[in-house]
């Protein structure tokens, strides 16, 4: 019957759990009252509550236009939705001072549980029992609103996987896998916990500065309503709205290599904080992203950096009773809420710990040599730019009939995908903007390196991930 989903909860778990590249689950949340979701439902739904509403120019720079660069406004989303339909602004009205031809509005990271907090009835809208998650709704959602152009600097979240689920209009996603994150240029300015981003604007990037970004392979497809697009582990996203208004929803799912990422975050924080803090306030560096309230002191983050490392082996214990093991690679999901952009848990009980071999009967060798992941009309993989998919017959839930899934878009990465026998080298990989002549070299006149430069140096991820395991040799002997 129509009611019939192309995958059973189990199946769809295991299929989250163990894919380890982008794909697009269709058919799966025909029945979710959160397609209705939409922007003027939700304002209804508010009923004039406000909410914070992040501004960006829409003309495209070479550098990424990072959160610290934007502006922000408290507004209703009857007010945006009359801005972004292009409106005449009202004089007093909260986006009065941005004409909407030249800035996009996102209200990005809403936590539901925290919007919605008088309305908790509205959490069992979203079901993510159905991707073998019980218990797991709204409550441990994020709720995603924005006009066309909308976009998240490209970045990697240093924990977990990600569901999202498109209920309005569509959003073109630019992924990269783990091992492009060389290529990426990662930095840690603006610093805040769990995002790592790219100094790269993968939009139009400047490659006299990152060379290296050509050796990129992008992964592009655009989400459409009624589809749920799986991020994997440490897989690089851009993220842009592509129709005028655009909603979305998401939720991140906890993984057994969190406890070693949480042990990582520490040792960056701690860093990054202490360097930052030690330079002249004067110097009027936004290098904390707003979503941060504060830059913590040493102490809490030599307290936060103690309490990770225990977890991490509180639960290696829990996982192998009687012994410490290292950080496994098989994917685990804890039954606790998992939430991005606030301060995490770093305690861990056994409970927690229970492994996808326990949950699902199969031990980590065996989920190597799972079937064949049965890739068709109901799960489309992203495949790189460079090649073809065939997406016959792909529909979307609630469709109009318009183009629903394309891969292939955004042409200007075609031209950026290289071979490796095209591999770009350059002595300037890495060099500051400030020091590079026109032409792309370095400039020998001026070799002052920023404390920037040094922090993208100290805490880059390979950097970091070695620091872990040393600490972690040191604290298990």
């Amino acid at each position: 019957g129509e009611d019939v989903k192309p995958f059973t909860p189990e199946k769809a778990k295991e299929l989250v759990m163990s894919l380890q590249q982008p794909a697009v689950f269709c058919n799966m949340v025909g029945d979710w009252p959160a397609l209705c979701w939409n922007a003027k439902y939700l304002s209804a739904v508010l009923d004039g509550k406000t909410i914070q509403f992040r501004l960006g120019l829409k003309t495209v720079d070479l550098v990424p236009q990072f959160e610290t660069q934007c502006s922000y406004v408290e507004a209703t989303l009857e007010e945006f939705l009359a801005w972004s339909c292009g409106q005449p602004p009202c004089l007093s009205g909260p986006f009065s001072c941005y004409e909407y031809s030249k800035y996009w509005a996102y209200a990005d990271y809403k936590y539901i549980a925290r919007i919605f907090e008088d309305k908790p009835e509205i959490f069992q809208d979203i079901r993510w029992s159905d991707f073998g998650f019980p218990g797991r709704s709204g409550k441990e959602s994020t709720l995603w609103i924005g006009s066309e152009g909308a976009n998240t600097p490209c970045h990697l979240d240093s924990y977990g996987c990600n569901l999202v689920l498109q209920v309005q209009g569509r959003k073109r996603w630019h992924l990269f896998p783990p091992g492009d994150t060389s290529f990426l240029y990662p930095t840690r300015i603006p610093y805040e916990e769990s995002s790592i981003f790219s100094k790269v604007n993968v939009a139009n990037p400047d490659l006299k500065h990152f060379p290296e970004f050509r050796n990129a392979t992008a992964h592009v497809v655009t989400l459409s309503p009624g589809q749920v697009l799986l991020v994997p582990r440490h897989w690089w996203h851009y993220v842009e709205s592509i129709d005028p208004t655009t909603v979305s929803i998401n939720s991140w799912i906890e993984l057994d290599e969190d406890h070693e990422a949480r042990v990582e975050e520490a040792i960056t924080r701690t860093l990054v904080c202490a360097v930052k803090s030690a330079e002249n306030p004067s110097d009027g560096d936004l290098w904390l992203n707003p979503t941060e309230v504060e830059a913590t002191s040493h102490e809490i983050n030599l307290q936060y950096l103690n309490e990770a490392v225990s977890a991490y082996f509180r639960c290696q214990k829990a996982a192998v009773p009687g012994q410490a093991r290292p950080s496994s690679a098989a994917a685990e999901q804890r039954t606790s809420a998992s939430r991005k952009r606030k301060k995490r848990e770093v305690g861990c009980e056994p409970e927690d710990c229970r492994s996808l071999t326990q949950e699902l009967g199969f031990s980590t060798f065996q989920a190597e040599k799972l079937q064949k992941i049965p890739f068709g009309p109901h799960l489309i993989q992203v495949l790189p730019q460079a090649q073809e998919t065939s997406l016959m017959g792909v529909t979307a839930v609630e469709s109009d009939g318009s183009d629903l899934l394309r891969e292939n878009e955004g042409g200007h990465f075609g031209k950026l995908h290289c071979t490796r026998k095209q591999l770009v080298t350059s002595n300037s990989y890495g060099m500051p903007a400030h020091q590079m002549g026109t032409d792309g070299s370095a400039n020998a006149s001026q070799t002052a390196l920023s404390t920037n430069d040094l922090l993208d140096c100290l805490v880059n991820p390979r950097v970091i991930s070695l620091v872990a395991r040393l600490l972690l040799e040191r604290t298990g002997v």
